[in-house]
């Protein structure tokens, strides 16, 4: 890991391979074009292990991929309290996902956590919704919605941090 890192943020949901891989994607694509890949880390992981190593869910790669963007280095991987203390923004993409790890986050560590969708207001959407058993109309809406979350979060990095 670079020593300039400076930035880390944490994307997740429950299984690792649909939501949090893509909002992790997306988000790299837009630092990487901003020139600050060498200033933000950037990961995903899920609240429950069900998926631990594998791939992205292939719809969620086909969309990013559609959209320009590869995320078929990332794995699945389930997040951990150190993850606290590690990152400085640690995103959930819904609440029930925000709830289990509020029961994971030290003490101290609560400010880290936040709902996604809170850098994308102007939706007036809180959760970014699980498409796992829905269609790819599904997947469709997720990458919209990340899209928009992912710029009001790179303006705040930007102006908290850079």
């Amino acid at each position: 890991m670079s020593t300039s890192v400076r930035v880390k943020v944490l994307f997740v949901c429950m299984g690792n391979i649909c939501r949090s891989p893509t909002a992790h994607g997306v988000f790299r694509q837009m630092v990487r074009e901003a020139g600050l890949l060498d200033l933000i880390e950037i990961d995903s992981a899920g609240t429950h292990a069900y998926h631990t190593g594998e791939q992205p869910d292939r719809r969620a790669s086909e969309t990013a991929a559609e959209r320009g963007i590869d995320i078929s280095d990332l794995r699945a991987r389930r997040a951990r309290a150190e993850d606290f203390h590690h990152y400085d923004y640690v995103l959930a993409m819904d609440e029930d996902n925000h709830a289990c790890l509020a029961d994971l986050c030290p003490p101290g560590q609560e400010h880290k956590l936040r709902l996604f969708m809170e850098f994308a207001p102007e939706l007036g959407i809180r959760e970014v919704p699980d498409p796992y058993y829905g269609g790819q109309r599904g997947f469709d809406r997720v990458f919209d919605m990340v899209e928009s979350a992912s710029r009001g979060l790179l303006d705040d990095v930007s102006r908290r941090y850079l």
